[in-house]
């Protein structure tokens, strides 16, 4: 399993470091929609995928609720938790293909973020980097595309709800930041946040769809390792 996940670090999508700082009345209020459980909810500065915590997203079936999955999709068919480390992201253009989510294109919901974080390689090692924060301007809030599923432990008969955000080709800018893999997470456009929840065609979502991103530099100062 530990080479399985070097692997998948060498090759993956790459979008697993995302913010969410607003409060719950602005959250609310930008996507109609109310949160289900105030105790989940916790602004952030930074949502590392890899702690596989919950966070806020909207689901196709309770498009008026906000409701926590667990970041790592878990498969229904899933005998154990472990594949949830390499199921962070899924690509768009093999969405139909792999096991993990061939049979989740219709279970599709919006993750809450108003930014995420990307690494630009300055050798072709990774050594040296430069971090940037990601979004649409002014701190404005958005939906990353996402799936979702359902996981029942068989020996505990616990329950868990995760998520995948779904990737796509770079764009000109994350092609200059996203430098070596040159992939970027699919953030929808607000009129087409209902379109996604309601199954159009996956393929309208993937490159060279696309909204304004704008990129930030942060300073070394600032610079968290995770």
């Amino acid at each position: 399993m530990i080479n399985l996940i070097f692997d998948y670090l060498k090759i993956s999508t790459m979008c697993f470091h995302s913010k969410q700082t607003k409060l719950a009345l602005e959250v609310e209020n930008r996507f109609n929609a109310k949160i289900e459980k105030a105790e989940f909810f916790q602004p952030q500065e930074n949502i590392n995928g890899f702690n596989f915590a919950k966070n806020p997203i909207i689901t196709d079936n309770k498009p008026n609720i906000i409701q926590h999955y667990n970041w790592g999709l878990i498969p229904s068919w899933s005998k154990d938790e472990e594949i949830k480390k390499l199921t962070l992201n899924a690509r768009i253009e093999t969405i139909e293909e792999k096991p993990s989510f061939k049979n989740l294109i219709n279970k599709r919901c919006l993750v809450i973020a108003n930014g995420y974080y990307e690494w630009q390689w300055l050798d072709s090692k990774g050594k040296n980097k430069i971090k940037y924060e990601i979004g649409i301007g002014n701190d404005d809030l958005f939906a990353f595309a996402g799936l979702y599923s359902q996981w029942v432990n068989n020996s505990t008969g616990e329950i868990k709800d995760t998520y995948t955000i779904v990737t796509t080709q770079a764009n000109a800018l994350m092609s200059e930041i996203h430098n070596i893999k040159k992939r970027m997470p699919i953030i929808l456009k607000p009129e087409d946040e209902k379109k996604w929840l309601n199954h159009n065609p996956i393929n309208d979502f993937a490159f060279p769809y696309d909204v304004n991103l704008i990129a930030t530099k942060i300073h070394p100062d600032t610079l968290t390792l995770w």
